[in-house]
């Protein structure tokens, strides 16, 4: 599916809109081990290659504030506003981590825009975004995500 791009003054109509699929990205160790020296969380599931193993998942596993993370460039990848002169992240509603992903995966992000709201300058905007797992049954993480686009 093609990015949806529209203008400022496009975007109280779109509640409802379905932003279809992004591209996979692969989760590979060096991204976990990265995310893991950026939060400090070392965790042996995560990092420890033969540990993680012989552990519960059979593999190491992502940590789930980074599959969360990974919203912001693959909510990119399906939609922009032009003539915003500012785009924020505003927060998060609802997250539920509702599947481990573990390395050597390809995630995806499938995105709905909810609800459109009027704020001071500019719109909220809501998406419901589910961060698909590649051949799995389940979803990585479940969110809602707020967006804030300003003229």
């Amino acid at each position: 599916m093609a990015k949806t791009v529209v203008t400022f003054d496009e975007l109280a109509g779109l509640e409802g809109r379905d932003l279809g699929a992004s591209e996979w990205i692969e989760i590979t160790q060096e991204r976990i081990n990265t995310f893991a020296d950026a939060t400090d969380d070392h965790q042996w599931i995560h990092t420890d290659v033969e540990k993680a193993a012989a552990g519960p998942f059979g593999a190491p596993i992502a940590h789930g504030f980074l599959t969360l993370s990974l919203i912001i460039p693959l909510y990119t990848d399906l939609f922009d506003v032009e003539g915003a002169s500012q785009k924020i992240n505003y927060g998060l509603n609802k997250v539920r981590f509702t599947s481990p992903v573990k390395v050597g995966s390809k995630v995806r992000m499938l995105g709905t825009i909810g609800k459109v709201e009027e704020v001071k300058g500019g719109y909220q905007v809501t998406v419901s975004a589910t961060i698909e797992i590649e051949g799995e049954e389940r979803p990585g993480v479940v969110a809602e995500f707020l967006g804030r686009f300003y003229k």
